[in-house]
């Protein structure tokens, strides 16, 4: 059975002798080079020479044509050099080989990868001594050790193993404490607000606006007729809202003085990803002034969520309010992506997350 290598990319090749690799008509470098191309993708095949060094071979049908800045280069002289085991190099300036991803072998080390491909290229010194360069593609990047201890390889945030889990331990603690204390705030004072939208962007207009104190009182679901857009289909799959849904809602303006009535007499202005709903809210507001005094009662669920998942279900990515609701076993009430249910939704994982925030 032939030896294989597996790559960085996770490709595994075959041991092949250059014999065989020429009546394949698969290229070396160094004909890579004198034919002015480059390789598309990982090597199909390679060698181990008697030195130990590594010479690859490259499907034909996978090259490139190398940057003609890279034939001419200021200082390429056309020369070339021939390494023990017969193949040629080409001789290039430092600045074309860092074009090309070749590097030293102390640069490579320098950036935790070790050598194991026989040279690509070569340069010349003041004392006429050679320079090897060495190609990045395919030297093999060495584990990169903790941070903290040095001692062990890295698991996770840049610590081993050990020292991720003695570091969650006490991130969990100091979440925990955090979630656990005592806000004293009244209900209802504290908002949750959701907004649908007829896009992502900025110059997007919302489509229905939802607020619910922390008692769970409905204070407000419209929805609200757009002004300049006239339909919306890649956000209508997801919340369901149609243009003849709106056809007959108040325009935003008409509702603006009892949103900033609503919003004036809170205290904290929740919603799960805030940023967006925010960035959209803020413009019923004239003055930056006004804009700041929302913004300092703006508080993330999405964020404190994240935070709780990743001290407590490190293992978990995803986090959107359909990922809380599941993660901390609450049900929702009425459809999901609709602005109400997202509202009701978002106050019941904020108060699952902080038990303790209100007065009772």
């Amino acid at each position: 059975m032939k030896n294989t290598m597996k790559l960085r990319s996770g490709a595994t090749i075959p041991q092949m002798t250059p014999a065989e690799a020429d009546r394949r008509n698969y290229l070396t470098r160094s004909i890579l080079n004198r034919m002015h191309l480059m390789p598309a993708g990982d090597p199909i095949a390679y060698d181990e020479n008697a030195d130990g060094s590594i010479t690859y071979f490259f499907d034909p049908g996978r090259v490139v044509e190398a940057p003609p800045e890279l034939w001419y280069a200021p200082v390429q002289t056309g020369e070339s050099m021939t390494l023990e085991n017969g193949r040629q190099i080409v001789r290039m300036s430092t600045k074309r080989a860092a074009a090309c991803g070749y590097y030293t072998k102390e640069r490579l080390s320098q950036m935790h990868y070790d050598v194991i491909e026989e040279p690509v290229a070569y340069t010349i010194r003041n004392d006429k001594s050679a320079i090897y360069f060495y190609d990045k593609k395919t030297a093999v990047r060495r584990p990169l050790m903790c941070v903290e201890c040095g001692k062990d390889v890295r698991y996770r945030r840049k610590l081993c193993r050990a020292c991720f889990e003695a570091d969650l331990a006490i991130r969990r603690a100091e979440g925990d404490a955090h979630r656990s204390e005592h806000y004293h705030m009244k209900r209802e004072r504290v908002l949750f607000f959701d907004l649908e939208l007829t896009g992502v962007y900025h110059h997007d207009e919302i489509l229905s606006v939802s607020i619910v104190d922390g008692t769970g009182r409905i204070i407000m679901d419209t929805l609200v007729k757009p002004v300049h857009k006239k339909k919306w289909k890649r956000t209508e799959k997801i919340h369901g809202i149609t243009p003849e849904m709106v056809e007959d809602a108040p325009h935003l303006s008409d509702l603006v003085p009892r949103i900033k009535e609503i919003f004036e007499n809170a205290d904290i202005l929740i919603a799960y990803g805030i940023s967006t709903d925010y960035s959209h809210i803020k413009e019923i507001y004239d003055t930056e002034e006004e804009r700041e005094a929302l913004h300092k009662k703006a508080r993330c669920a999405a964020n404190e969520f994240v935070r709780f998942q990743s001290e407590h279900y490190p293992d978990l990515v995803h986090a959107s309010l359909s990922d809380a609701m599941e993660r901390l076993e609450i049900a929702w009430d009425g459809v999901a992506h609709t602005s109400i249910a997202d509202t009701i939704g978002c106050a019941k994982v904020w108060e699952k997350l902080f038990p303790n925030y209100y007065e009772d």
